[in-house]
């Protein structure tokens, strides 16, 4: 059973940093993507960034490029966002995900494994 726990979110300041974790269990993830969405109230879970497990291929969200750096480490399994210069509108919950494929995807619907997410509020 996959499992994929985040860990990291909190209350910042703009202009300030946060590292979320994805700690993924219960199956070997060489020929995954990794991604993280974040939601709004109100708003469609929207995709931030992805990495491919075997080559390290990033990939962001214009919104967030040059600010945030998702990473991965193979030997604990564990996939991180490094957020900084953080914005208020960067504030939503952000959640973790899994998609059993080589080929990166933007839309949610094609992630087979979330995690439970974590809230990320910056304050203004």
């Amino acid at each position: 059973q996959v499992q994929l726990i985040e860990s990291g979110g909190g209350l910042v300041q703009a202009g300030g940093s946060l590292r979320l974790s994805c700690a993924a269990s219960g199956r070997t993830f060489s020929s995954f993507v990794m991604g993280w969405f974040r939601q709004t109230p109100g708003k469609e879970r929207e995709f931030v960034t992805a990495i491919k497990w075997t080559s390290g291929t990033t990939y962001y969200a214009d919104s967030v490029k040059g600010r945030f750096t998702i990473s991965k480490d193979n030997g604990e399994n564990t996939v991180y966002l490094q957020m900084n210069s953080l914005k208020p509108e960067d504030t939503a919950v952000y959640y973790c995900a899994a998609d059993h494929s080589i080929v990166v995807s933007f839309n949610m619907a094609n992630y087979d494994y979330w995690g439970q997410g974590t809230q990320v509020t910056v304050s203004s």
